[in-house]
């Protein structure tokens, strides 16, 4: 007979705070590659690696999922990514 192993409890304060939201940004033809990666990187606080993709992705998609948080945290980092020119949308990480 085996003995089922317990799993351990996450008290983790933001797994209960609500729906996470993301910000989407939207490729553009007029700001500047390197303008976008530095602002990614200080809004959301990623490494370069994981902004790289994101560019890519916008690049190649029209768009990027590029932070998942609570509203106010995707708000500012939206603030931040608009303040160079780049459209940034917030919404529900997963529309119902």
């Amino acid at each position: 007979m085996s003995n089922p192993a317990l799993l351990p409890q996450i008290d983790d304060p933001s797994l209960k705070t609500g729906p996470r939201w993301k910000v989407t940004i939207h490729n553009n033809d007029h700001t500047d590659r390197d303008v976008v990666f530095d602002a990614i990187v200080r809004a959301t606080q990623c490494d370069h690696q994981e902004a790289e993709i994101e560019i890519w992705e916008a690049e190649r998609y029209g768009r990027a999922a590029v932070h998942f948080a609570a509203r106010d945290e995707c708000d500012g980092v939206a603030d931040v990514i608009r303040g160079i020119g780049v459209h940034a949308d917030v919404s529900l990480e997963w529309d119902e």
